[in-house]
């Protein structure tokens, strides 16, 4: 059990709100079989690719780049150049390399909602997946505050992604539980003054709950 970890006194409210980040959470991380498949579609090296998607993934996440951008980008960055045809492919691929979800979260979720708990996203994703999920995932009705970081301009462990949370649900940081998988998104938010739990199951999750 990961208990909720308040990190000053302007914590010491009991949370009665949960932020919940998406990937890693209620949605998989990227798969390996999607990986692979994003591999083949570009036609590069492995490593070489490893390392120009994710560090030009940033400026995708928050917005600053186009799907076709990105991948301009990334290709730039080894050397290649993606035809339109390519980059297509590619946006196809990495969207369904993230798009498997955890149903049992995605129930727990349903639950919360039920029950009239105030529940709120909090995600870094670029518009392609944004989109997607949006038009697949109907559960996503459930947050009336989803703070998606292509649409805010900012990415976790950003504090301004934390504070765009925090203006929209207009809540002291001490009533909010956030969720999150990566400690470094978790010691932002504590510096913010929210509660927070690092998920590891959803039967953890559950026993956190306040």
């Amino acid at each position: 059990m990961n208990p909720a970890t308040p990190a000053s006194p302007s914590t010491s409210a009991t949370p009665d709100t949960v932020l919940f980040d998406l990937f890693g959470v209620i949605a998989r991380h990227q798969s390996p079989e999607g990986w692979a498949r994003l591999v083949a579609t570009a036609g590069v090296p492995a490593p070489a690719f490893r390392d120009a998607y994710w560090s030009l993934r940033p400026p995708y996440d928050r917005g600053e780049l186009t799907g076709p951008d990105y991948w301009s980008a990334v290709g730039g960055t080894l050397g290649v150049r993606f035809d339109a045809r390519r980059t297509a492919a590619l946006i196809e691929a990495d969207i369904a390399s993230w798009s498997a979800v955890d149903e049992e979260m995605v129930d727990l979720i349903g639950e919360l909602a039920a029950s009239g708990r105030t529940i709120a996203l909090l995600s870094n994703i670029p518009e392609d997946l944004a989109a997607h999920y949006e038009r697949h995932h109907p559960w996503l009705g459930h947050f009336g505050v989803r703070t998606l970081s292509c649409r805010i301009g900012h990415a976790k462990p950003e504090p301004e992604a934390y504070a765009w949370a925090l203006r929209a649900l207009g809540l002291e940081p001490g009533r909010i539980l956030f969720v999150d998988d990566r400690e470094e998104n978790l010691r932002a938010a504590r510096a913010q003054g929210l509660h927070t739990h690092l998920f590891t199951t959803p039967a953890s999750l559950r026993r956190a709950l306040p």
